[in-house]
């Protein structure tokens, strides 16, 4: 698929971005040793594996585990991390709820997270055919860190800000991140 394949609004909004990961703006924050700033992410945005363990819990409830996660690393975002279907409780995911879309992913499906009777409203979410370029993310599965408890290697991740995007902030990233006051263009 090239650009021109693309649909007129994910065309449309890719062309909207202030920031591309070329250069830090001078608001960032530098990173010091062993940190990574989101300012240096790049646009469109890039599919790294992590083997790095990753955990969703709901209270007790493991919802996913996994070694062998994505994680998405956009300008100005902390990264998403995406989770391959077979090491997630399928049974926990309720039926599509809404669907959304990416300028860089394309159409993303949301799911209602059901544990021990307890709904969490649009907690996961999922791009089942995505765009080429994230073709490596097809069927995995993402979760909202202020729904649901986020580990990455034993640290609890805290959620991005803004409430919208679902970003993982870790002790190694560096903002400020979208969501944050002043971000909005990022």
């Amino acid at each position: 698929m090239t650009e021109d394949d693309l649909p007129a609004w994910a065309r449309a909004a890719r062309t909207a971005w202030t920031w591309t990961g070329a250069r830090r703006p001078a608001f960032a924050v530098v990173p010091g040793p062993g940190q990574e700033s989101v300012w240096d992410y790049p646009r469109p945005p890039l599919l790294v594996s992590d083997a790095r363990e990753v955990v969703v819990l709901h209270g007790q409830i493991e919802v996913a585990r996994t070694r062998s996660a994505y994680r998405v690393l956009e300008t100005s975002h902390p990264p998403t991390f995406y989770l391959p279907r077979a090491d997630v409780d399928v049974t926990c995911l309720a039926a599509p709820s809404v669907t959304s879309a990416c300028e860089w992913k394309g159409l993303c499906t949301s799911f209602d997270v059901v544990v021990a009777g307890a709904r969490l409203e649009r907690a996961a979410w999922s791009y089942e055919e995505p765009f080429p370029e994230a073709r490596a993310i097809a069927g995995h599965v993402a979760f909202y860190a202020d729904r649901l408890a986020c580990f990455v290697a034993g640290e609890r991740c805290r959620p991005q800000p803004g409430g919208y995007y679902g970003g993982w902030i870790t002790s190694e990233l560096v903002g400020p991140f979208k969501g944050d006051p002043g971000t909005r263009g990022g």
